[in-house]
């Protein structure tokens, strides 16, 4: 069964996204905490893992979708087609960039780990909403560069 799913281009495309988009889900969850200021940190490191384990997930899938299908069968045709930018500029910074969520996810893992005595410190609890932001924020700029690298593989 496994072998039918990592076969099948549309369900590892689908996973890897929908991952993703839990992942940010977790994230903006995780800043709602914050801003709210709750007296507990249990809904904080749910939401904190929650984001990390989503977004290892959709980042494995998604270096194996690219090793097996990408580079051979999709990447040819972007080359090929009336936007091979899709591929030299998206693709290219996609690649770079999705290197920082991984790290960024865990980092607010380690903070959800603080007390809440901790997180009533304004500064402390202020670079958190900022590490929080950041990372929502570089998600879904990476998702909107994956749809135009997408969008252009579909016109192609």
């Amino acid at each position: 069964m496994l072998s039918t799913i990592l076969a099948n281009k549309p369900v590892l495309v689908g996973l890897h996204l929908g991952f993703a988009i839990l992942g940010i889900d977790f994230t903006i969850w995780l800043l709602g905490e914050l801003v709210a200021n709750v007296r507990t940190n249990k809904r904080i490191k749910i939401a904190a893992i929650g984001s990390l384990v989503s977004f290892v997930l959709s980042w494995l899938i998604g270096g194996f979708y690219y090793v097996k299908f990408y580079g051979v069968l999709v990447k040819p045709i972007i080359k090929a087609s009336s936007a091979p930018w899709a591929h030299s500029i998206f693709m290219e910074t996609k690649e770079h960039v999705f290197l920082f969520v991984v790290p960024l996810a865990l980092t607010l893992v380690f903070l959800s780990l603080l007390s809440v005595d901790d997180l009533k410190n304004y500064n402390l609890r202020k670079l958190f909403m900022v590490l929080t932001i950041l990372t929502a924020s570089i998600s879904l700029l990476i998702g909107a560069m994956g749809f135009i690298i997408s969008a252009s593989a579909r016109w192609a």
